[in-house]
């Protein structure tokens, strides 16, 4: 373990193992649940009503998110979040029936909406906790815990059901949500904006002025040196909308794959993920977040094209396995460049907005693409959009290296030197 990894500062660690815990309880959630509504309705529309909630939280409370985080300690912001997801949970205790359905649906809504505040509370805490130097660790070691906890939760939310049922997982996620929130409590106290001590009168105390004060959001998306960020946000999640509709089409059209393929292709994509988790977070030194982000832009897009035309050379399944393993390390590297980007080009009062903003642009990216996907079923057809997808990563590459801003241009302020102290706190 050396210097520049974020794994050597404590608080950080805990940061990590709460993130893994509760990413754990969160794939326990997402792959029972919608199995649930399935079963109960033996509908792909009911399933697909179950996705499309997740996405509405992200558009609708991107400005309240923006200014809470703010405006309060992001700390006690996710310690109440991981205990009202623990508390939505009690719902689906009386769901057992169609007719109890509005429960479960309410409650992928409530959980969806309490991640709009969890998320970008998490990345505007993650600069406080570790220097500049170590972001891209940090934020690599954050995707590491998230592809650990779907390859953990994942699985074991499907073996929790079949022995036993929704209560089983409702206690099993609790529990997960109250550990994270343990040790999130546990996490010093960083120094940020002045709005941090409340009221006008902290404000006049310290001789604060407006430019101390946090933006709003539609003020971070007009950050200029942002704007390659959520470009590159934009195209991504569209292309990743792209991939949830066309993917299953592919695989059980051109693929002639079955149901246990569309499984093993979806899952084997964490392998790539956690090695690449692994390497950037605790052995890669010195990486340039712009670079790291354009070149796996450039890698995602590759991969994918060549993945999209590779059934007229075969069918055998294996060099599909390959190449979805190997297309999970891109994903985590391109959002470890996008996020070290942001936090480094953030003012500490900019970045609670600068990252509810990001779950505005991709949801709405994302709405974009799942709407793109649906015309395979007209005149332009499958390949036609599957080729789109990848070239959407092709120029998702492009914008990094042209507009993506270079670490020398990272902007100062006064409220950043809390940092380095946070960061030496054992």
């Amino acid at each position: 373990m050396t210097s520049r990894t974020a794994f050597a500062i404590p608080p950080f660690r805990r940061l990590w193992a709460a993130g893994l815990i509760s990413d754990t309880g969160d794939w326990l959630l997402f792959i029972a649940l919608p199995l649930v509504v399935f079963q109960l309705t033996g509908s792909a529309l009911g399933t697909s009503i179950a996705f499309l909630l997740e996405l509405v939280p992200a558009v609708v409370l991107a400005p309240l998110a923006a200014r809470l985080i703010g405006r309060f300690d992001r700390r006690w912001i996710m310690v109440a979040v991981n205990i009202g997801q623990a508390l939505a949970l009690l719902p689906l205790l009386w769901v057992n029936e169609v007719a109890d359905l509005p429960l479960a649906y309410a409650v992928i809504f409530v959980h969806a909406s309490l991640s709009t505040l969890f998320e970008p509370a998490k990345n505007t805490l993650l600069p406080d906790l570790v220097d500049t130097e170590r972001l891209v660790s940090a934020n690599a070691l954050i995707g590491l815990n998230q592809n650990l906890g779907r390859l953990i939760g994942g699985p074991l939310g499907g073996v929790l059901l079949a022995v036993g049922d929704l209560g089983l997982i409702v206690a099993v996620d609790a529990i997960t949500y109250v550990i994270s929130a343990v040790l999130i409590a546990t996490l010093p106290a960083v120094a940020t904006t002045a709005h941090d001590a409340g009221g006008a009168d902290a404000d006049a105390h310290r001789g604060a002025t407006r430019a101390d004060r946090p933006v709003g959001l539609l003020e971070a998306l007009r950050i200029p040196r942002l704007r390659g960020a959520f470009a590159v946000i934009l195209v991504s999640s569209v292309a990743q909308g792209m991939f949830l509709v066309l993917f299953v089409l592919f695989a059980l059209g051109p693929l002639r794959g079955s149901d246990a393929d569309v499984g093993l292709l979806r899952g084997i994509q964490a392998v790539g993920a956690v090695v690449a988790g692994v390497v950037l977070g605790f052995i890669a030194r010195g990486s340039s977040p712009r670079v790291l982000t354009g070149a796996s832009l450039f890698a995602f897009g590759a991969l994918s094209l060549a993945t999209w035309n590779l059934p007229p050379v075969t069918t055998a399944i294996w060099p599909y396995v390959l190449l979805f393993a190997a297309v999970g390390a891109p994903g985590v590297i391109m959002i470890a460049g996008l996020m070290s980007v942001l936090q480094e080009q953030s003012e500490p009062r900019q970045r609670g907005a600068v990252f509810a903003a990001v779950g505005l642009v991709s949801a709405v990216g994302q709405a974009l693409g799942i709407l793109l996907g649906a015309l395979s079923d007209g005149a332009i057809g499958l390949l036609p959009l599957l080729e789109v997808q990848g070239c959407l990563y092709l120029l998702g590459g492009v914008i990094a290296l042209l507009w993506l801003p270079r670490a020398a241009d990272r902007p100062t302020s006064r409220a950043e030197s809390a940092t380095d102290t946070v960061s030496r706190t054992a």
